[in-house]
């Protein structure tokens, strides 16, 4: 057995790195807990859409060849907003499929109607901005910039995205969503992009908890009344 004084240590070890970690620990059985509690699809904010969006049938398109400007197409895709088709060709432009004229950006109304379209019918529009920027902890980064964001009359604090240039329904925040973001952050520790599991405060972190851990095991061996008994009868 180790002597008295070596025994303190550990046991001053083990406190300070119990204290220091704890916050940490707790907040991650936190989260745990909330991640195995939560509908991940309520996360998503499925409840809030309309999962079957119907899209109107258009006859006498025109061919790709009499777009404005003659661009050379290596990608198409057709789209509908505000009840008329549209061509998204080569993933950045956006041209009338009736008409063939380039679409620089979409209106407000645009916006709306592509929300409508997407989101369920019951909620009612508080607000619509237009945001160019956002910081790394915003609720919609890494995502298609310009946006119209359209805010909802919800106790949820609703808010559904739509990019400027494509027309194209982003994605939908909410409450519970917040709560999750805010919640993997601190599980993954990464306070950057939320993602990166390999992070050298997480890997600290984990190193450090298994030391705990370990120095807790190695007191319950030295100050064990039972391990005491059984060393002392093998040194008879």
């Amino acid at each position: 057995m180790v002597n008295r004084h070596t025994a303190q240590k550990i046991r001053k070890i083990h406190r300070y790195l119990g204290l220091f970690l704890g916050i940490q620990f707790l907040m991650w059985t936190i989260s745990g807990l909330y991640f195995s509690w939560s509908n991940i699809d309520n996360i998503h904010g499925d409840q809030f859409k309309n999962m079957s969006p119907e899209l109107g049938a258009y006859n006498n398109l025109i061919d790709l060849d009499e777009l404005e400007g003659n661009p050379s197409i290596t990608s198409v895709e057709l789209r509908e907003i505000n009840n008329q088709p549209y061509y998204w060709v080569n993933k950045e432009s956006l041209y009338s499929a009736n008409t063939g004229f380039l679409k620089e950006a979409i209106s407000k109304d645009d916006a709306l109607s592509v929300a409508k379209k997407y989101m369920n019918q019951s909620l009612e529009v508080e607000d619509i901005q237009l945001i160019s920027e956002t910081g790394k902890h915003h609720e919609y980064r890494e995502r298609l910039l310009p946006a119209f964001v359209i805010s909802y009359k919800e106790p949820q604090s609703i808010r559904a995205y739509v990019s400027l240039h494509d027309g194209r329904f982003q994605t939908v925040r909410h409450r519970d969503w917040r709560i999750f973001d805010f919640l993997w952050m601190t599980h993954t520790m990464d306070y950057e992009g939320r993602d990166n599991f390999n992070n050298i405060v997480l890997r600290a972190f984990s190193l450090l908890g298994l030391i705990t851990v370990l120095s807790g095991f190695l007191l319950w061996y030295i100050s064990s009344p039972s391990v005491r008994k059984v060393l002392k009868r093998k040194r008879k």
